[in-house]
C-alpha cells in the first residue's frame, strides 16, 4: 500500500475494566500519546535510509529442553532472500538478524538488548515466553514487536506490540466452545509456568459459552521426559462424569507428544476418552510420529489461527520456501510459528510500502502502524489493524485484534478442516465475544 500518510485519529475512549486489567498498558499508551513523537526512541535507532539496509530481528528458542521454534528464524531468513532477490523493500535490502532466547528470561532480555544495540527497526515474527524480560528493553528503544507468537498475554497489552493472531487465549476459547457440546468432563494438562497459568481461564470461557462446566486444571513440568502419572490422573478425572465421554486437553508445547506417549499407554483402560488440543502443541509431524490414524489423536479436535496448511492461500509462502529454503527441514509450512512469521513479514512489508521513500526507522514503522494502516494478508487473517483500544481492552487485552480461530480435526491420520460450525462461518469463528467474558489474569 502506498500513498499519502493518514492523519492519526483520536484514541477511542477506554472501555470499563475490571480491577485486574492492565493499568500499566493503558498508562503506557497515555504517556506516549502525551509526549513528543520521539517517545521512547533512542537516537540512532534507524535503518533503511538511502542505500542502508532495513535491519530487523527474529528470535525463537532453539535446541532447548522445552518448546523450540527453529522454523521461525529460518522462515525469516528465507523471506529476506526472496524479497532481496525481487528488488528488496522499496529498493532497500532487508537484513534479518536472528537470536536464540534459549527459553530463558536472561536470554530473552539479551536478544532484546541486542536488537536495540544493532538498531533494528522492528522485531518480527518471534517466539518467547518471557515478555516481561524483552518488552521493556524494546519499549525503551521504541522498537515495535510485530507478529509475536502470542504465547503470553503481555503481547496483547504492550503499546508497541502488534500481534497478528489471538494467541493462546483465542485458541483455547475456541477449543472450549467446540468441546462443550461433545464432552463430559474436560481435563486441561498444562505447563506449571507463568505462561501456563493463563490457560485455564480462557479454556473455561469457551466451555462456559457452550453451557459447560469448567475444566479440571492439572499442572505438569514443561521439560519432563515422561508423563505417566499426569496421564493417569487426567484420564481418571475425565471419566468421572457419567453424563458423557470425557476429554483430555494437553497444552504442553513441544512436550505434548511426550505426554501422548504416556497417555497412549494409560488409555488402554479408558477407551472412550477423547483428546483435543491447540495447534502449536500438535501439528501433522506429531500426528504422524504418534501413529497417524491408529494414534491417540485420531478424531481429536484441534484449533488453529489460520486455514489448514493445504489451503491454497498458503501457496505464496510455500513458493518462497521451495525457492529459497528447499531442503531446510527446520521450515515446516504447516507449523503455526512459520505461518505466523510469514504473516508478520507481510505486515512489515505493508508498513514499508506505506512509508515509501520516507525515512525508515523504528519510530516511523511504529507510527505507520499506529496511524490506521490496514494490512491484507491474502485471506489468511482478517484485515489487520491496531487501534488504541479494541473490544478486548476491558479484559486487559487491548492489543488482541484478531480473535479468529479455525476448527480442525484429525481424520484418517490427517489434519483437515473439521467442517463443523462453532459459531462462525466457513470454518472460521471469531472468539472476541467469548473472550470479553473471560476472567483473564
Amino acid at each position: 500500500m502506498t500513498g499519502r500518510r493518514r492523519t492519526r485519529t483520536s484514541p477511542l475512549p477506554a472501555l470499563p475494566r475490571p480491577v485486574r486489567a492492565t493499568a500499566l498498558a493503558a498508562g503506557a499508551v497515555a504517556l506516549c500519546a502525551s509526549l513528543t513523537a520521539a517517545c521512547g526512541v533512542v537516537p540512532g535507532v534507524t535503518g533503511g535510509s538511502g542505500d542502508d539496509p532495513v535491519k530487523v530481528m527474529t528470535w525463537a528458542p532453539q535446541g532447548t529442553e522445552a518448546t523450540n521454534k527453529p522454523g521461525m528464524p529460518a522462515m525469516a531468513l528465507a523471506y529476506a532472500k526472496w524479497i532481496n532477490d525481487n528488488g528488496g523493500l522499496g529498493g532497500r535490502r532487508l537484513e534479518v538478524l536472528t537470536c536464540n532466547d534459549h527459553n530463558d528470561s536472561v536470554g530473552a532480555a539479551k536478544c532484546a538488548k541486542r536488537a536495540a544495540a544493532e538498531g533494528v527497526v522492528a522485531v518480527v515474527g518471534s517466539y518467547s515466553q518471557f515478555a516481561d524480560s524483552y518488552l521493556a528493553p524494546l519499549e525503551g528503544a521504541g522498537i515495535p514487536y510485530i507478529g509475536g507468537y502470542g504465547v503470553t498475554n503481555d503481547e496483547f497489552t504492550g503499546s508497541m506490540s502488534y500481534p497478528v493472531n489471538g494467541g493462546q487465549p483465542a485458541l483455547l476459547a475456541g477449543l472450549g466452545k467446540a468441546l462443550a457440546a461433545s464432552c463430559g468432563r474436560v481435563t486441561l494438562v498444562r505447563p506449571d509456568s507463568i505462561a501456563g497459568d493463563q490457560l485455564p481461564v480462557v479454556l473455561d470461557s469457551g466451555l462456559k459459552a457452550g453451557g459447560h462446566a469448567d475444566a479440571g486444571d492439572q499442572l505438569a513440568a514443561e521439560d519432563a521426559t515422561e508423563y505417566g502419572d499426569q496421564a493417569a490422573r487426567a484420564l481418571r478425572h475425565a471419566t468421572g462424569d457419567p453424563a458423557g465421554k470425557g476429554c483430555v486437553v494437553p497444552a504442553l508445547g513441544d512436550r505434548t507428544d511426550t505426554f501422548m506417549d504416556s497417555f497412549r499407554r494409560e488409555r488402554v483402560n479408558y477407551p472412550d476418552v477423547r483428546t483435543a488440543t491447540v495447534l502449536g502443541s500438535v501439528d501433522q509431524t506429531v500426528i504422524d510420529a504418534t501413529g497417524g490414524a491408529s494414534g491417540p489423536y485420531e478424531g481429536a479436535y484441534i484449533t488453529g489461527w489460520y486455514p489448514v496448511a493445504s489451503d491454497p492461500r498458503w501457496d505464496p509462502m510455500k513458493k518462497v520456501v521451495n525457492q529459497k529454503a528447499f531442503g531446510d527441514n527446520r521450515i515446516d509450512p504447516a507449523d503455526a510459528g512459520v505461518q505466523t512469521t510469514w504473516i508478520a513479514y507481510t505486515v512489515l512489508k505493508a508498513a514499508l510500502d506505506e512509508i515509501g521513500d520516507g525515512e525508515v526507522s523504528a519510530d516511523t514503522v511504529r507510527h505507520t502502524l499506529d496511524d490506521g494502516l490496514r494490512v491484507s494478508t491474502g485471506g489468511l487473517t482478517p484485515t489487520l489493524h491496531w487501534p488504541y483500544a479494541g473490544r478486548l481492552a476491558g479484559v486487559g487485552l487491548p492489543r488482541l485484534v484478531n480473535a479468529d480461530v479455525t476448527l480442525q480435526v484429525v481424520r484418517d491420520g490427517k489434519l483437515v478442516a473439521a467442517g463443523r460450525d462453532i459459531g462462525g462461518r466457513n470454518g472460521v469463528a471469531d472468539m472476541t465475544a467469548v473472550l470479553e467474558h473471560a476472567d483473564v489474569p
